[in-house]
Order: structure tokens, then sequence, then C-alpha cells
């Protein structure tokens, strides 16, 4: 795992311009994905430009000697090991995989294909949705019109990649809840009793990562409560797949 992480690292680290100017400071342009989406979206439904970025209000600055390198490192370690998470997954699965029964490993064919596929999904997610909005809320927050914001290189690039790997892990939940099933700690009756905790703690997280508007948090926790149905699915499948083998 630590060979395919360093790998990815150095495959990073050697893009610099175009990780740097395409992806971390992306956010940071008004003519970025998000914004251009949620002006157009704004027009649709007749706000007009409420929803446009028109201006980015803060700057971003370094402090230390070594910071700009400092970051540099951080962005190629954390790139590298969402390129190799998939390796990293497959890694972790082949040390558990030897024990489990066959039955139960036919069960999880593809788990590493579904849980990377939910990771970059999840990744997506954070850096094209949850990221912009809490950048343009954090980035223009102001206590007084007397202070200007100019953010530090590193505080900027953690409050994207914290973003970002919170959301690539909290769209592993079908695969936790799969696993929590098979071992008997989970059941979709629990799931269902707990459904209205859920909403309500989904609401909170959203809007502690998320600007203190409606249109944000219902941004944010659309898809999770979606993969929350989705995980009841699939406690249910997992409980209906060994009462077969039972009566068999």
């Amino acid at each position: 795992s630590i060979i395919g992480i360093a790998v990815g690292a150095i495959a990073v680290f050697s893009a610099k311009s175009f990780v740097f100017d395409k992806i971390i400071f992306a956010p940071q342009k008004t003519d970025f994905l998000t914004y251009r989406g949620l002006c157009w979206l704004s027009g649709k439904l007749g706000f007009e430009d409420t929803f446009c970025v028109t201006e980015i209000n803060y700057k971003l600055i370094n402090t230390a000697m070594v910071g700009q390198f400092t970051a540099h490192l951080l962005v190629s370690i954390i790139g590298g090991f969402i390129i190799a998470f998939p390796f990293v997954y497959y890694q972790a699965w082949s040390f558990v995989k030897p024990g489990l029964r066959q039955r139960e490993v036919k069960a999880v064919r593809g788990v590493v294909f579904y849980a990377s596929f939910l990771f970059f999904i999840g990744i997506f997610f954070g850096y094209y949705m949850v990221s912009p909005l809490s950048l343009q809320f954090l980035g223009n927050y102001q206590v007084g019109e007397s202070i200007e914001s100019t953010i530090t290189i590193m505080s900027y690039m953690k409050t994207i990649a914290s973003i970002s790997l919170a959301a690539g892990l909290v769209f592993q939940l079908p695969i936790l809840v799969y696993f929590l099933t098979k071992i008997g700690l989970v059941t979709p009756e629990m799931l269902r009793k707990f459904r209205k905790h859920a909403l309500v703690a989904v609401l909170v997280l959203s809007a502690v990562i998320t600007p203190p508007d409606v249109t944000s948090q219902i941004l944010v926790s659309i898809p999770v409560l979606i993969l929350y149905e989705i995980s009841i699915l699939i406690s249910k499948r997992v409980v209906a797949g060994r009462t077969e083998i039972v009566q068999a």
C-alpha cells in the first residue's frame, strides 16, 4: 500500500502545474464549473444572479520559507492516496479475504470495485459541491468591514483536502453497512428505526461543513440520505440471503 501511495504521490508531484492550476486553485476562480452551474441554475429558477459568484474576496498568501514546498508535498501525498485507493483497498481486502468462507467471498465479489467507485464519487462530490460552497462562505465571511481576508495556502488546501476526503469516506456507508449486517451488528429494522435520527445527523453535518443557507444544506444532504436508503436495501438483501441459506 505504501509503495502504491508513493508511486501516486510521485506522479502528482511531477504534475505540479496541472495539479495546482487546474485542480487546487480552480475553486478560487469565478469561472469554476460549480460557480457557473449555480449561476445557470439561479437564472433558471428566476433568482437572477443570486447564486452567481462574480468575485473572489479573499487572497492566498505564504508565510513560511518552506510553506509552498510543504504544501506541494502535502498535496502529493494526499493525491497519491486518492489515486492509489483501489490498490490500497485491494491490499486490505486481500488481508481479510483468507479468513472468510468461500460462500462469503462469493457474496462480496466486486467489493473493491464498488468501494473504489463510491470513494471517487464522494471525492468528486466533496470537491465540486461542498468545497466551493465552504470556501465562498468562509473566505468571504467578515466580522467587520475593516478586516481583509488573507488565507494561508496551507489553510486553503487543508480545507479542500479534508472536505473531499471526508466526502469520499462518507460515501463508503453502503459498504460499511453491508459488512456490519454480515456480522450481525446491523439489521434493516434498526436502520429504519433510526432513519429520523440519521436525518437529523445529516442535517447537522451539512450545517457544519456548508454555508448556513438552506440551498447548500439540501445539496449536501440529498446524496447522503440517498446513500442511507441504499444501505437499508443492501442490509435487507444481506438478511434475506442469510435466511435463504438457513432454510436450505
